[in-house]
Formats: structure tokens, C-alpha cells, sequence
């Protein structure tokens, strides 16, 4: 899959081992560099199918992060992230269309709880 950042300095910050340990510490860093290892090598986001399955519990955030999805890290700490397609790849009855995601843009790294 192919992976972009919503920013150079969130691109920087997960990118570069000595950055990412210094802003995270050791064992989030560690589930960051997985995480992004096992999305770079996806075909595409259903890769990750059935949602909320161990060990990245990959799934679509509701209310006010409705589009986005997220994995785990180290709880409550969660990679999100968005599809990177215009427009997103749909179902016909709305819902995402995992087997077309190919592309995602990382937004940041955040305890959503």
C-alpha cells in the first residue's frame, strides 16, 4: 500500500528511528515501525479484514473521526489514518470499499478514548 503524511514533520517524526523513539519512547515506537511495515507491505487495506481482529484491530472511527480509520499501538495510543483516493472508493451501499484502498495518509498518532 502506498503510504503518504499528512505533514513533512509527522513524515520526519515516523520515519527517522532517533526522532520516533525521542517523541514516543521505545515500545510505542517499536508498534509504530510494525504497524507501518504491515500497511507498506498490504496490496490493499483489506489485507486487514475482518475489522477489530487482533493484532492491529484495523477499523473505521465513527462520530467526529466518521472517514478515518485507525490500528493499534500501545493502548490507548492508535495510528490514524485516511484513504488517499479521490474520490474514496465506495461500496454501492456506501460503506468503504476495502478491497480498493490502496493508498492511505497517515494523520497522526493519538489516544482516541
Amino acid at each position: 500500500m502506498d503510504i503518504s503524511f499528512k505533514s513533512k514533520k509527522l513524515k520526519k517524526e515516523l520515519n527517522e528511528e532517533k526522532q520516533l523513539k525521542k517523541v514516543h519512547g521505545e515500545i510505542r515506537a517499536n508498534k509504530i515501525c510494525i504497524r507501518l511495515a504491515e500497511l507498506r507491505a498490504a496490496s490493499c487495506l483489506y489485507d486487514f479484514w475482518p475489522p477489530k481482529t487482533p493484532p492491529e484491530r484495523c477499523h473505521e472511527l465513527t462520530g467526529n473521526r466518521k472517514g478515518q480509520l485507525s490500528v493499534d499501538l500501545d493502548h490507548p495510543y492508535r495510528l490514524i489514518f485516511v484513504p488517499n483516493h479521490i474520490p474514496v472508493p465506495r461500496k454501492p451501499d456506501g460503506g468503504l470499499d476495502w478491497k480498493q484502498v490502496t493508498a492511505i495518509t497517515i494523520l497522526e498518532i493519538k489516544d482516541t478514548h
